[in-house]
């Protein structure tokens, strides 16, 4: 099964998008740790809004686009990590060990733990 993580973090919030240097040091760690597990499919880090974003809207067939950064940054797609786990327990511990990076660097933070719908085959 694959899952998604996503996580939300507050533009507003202090060094919620200026990682430190040891916290990039514990998120390497993490992802090799995941890579060596053979749950790592693939992750990335996003920039704040307010780098080169945008956003297209569709509501009752009218499209709007609106270019960064957002007002509404409290709960930010902040990054995303793709894994191929067993179930959704394992995807939540993984999810929970993720929170802990950021607990530990003094960051708030929201991790949705989502699956990956598939086709049938």
């Amino acid at each position: 099964m694959r899952y998604m993580l996503m996580h939300k973090l507050d533009e507003n919030q202090p060094r919620a998008f200026d990682p430190s240097p040891e916290f990039i040091e514990k998120m390497g760690a993490f992802i090799e740790e995941a890579q060596k597990a053979g749950v790592f499919l693939a992750g990335e880090g996003l920039e704040k809004s307010s780098k080169e974003s945008g956003r297209i809207t569709a509501e009752k067939g009218k499209v709007t686009v609106t270019d960064g950064p957002f007002t509404e940054t409290k709960e930010l797609i902040a990054g995303f990590a793709l894994m191929e786990v067993r179930d959704k327990d394992e995807a939540m511990e993984w999810g929970r060990r993720f929170v802990n990076l950021f607990i530990e660097d003094g960051v708030d933070v929201e991790v949705d733990v989502r699956r990956v719908f598939e086709f049938p085959a």
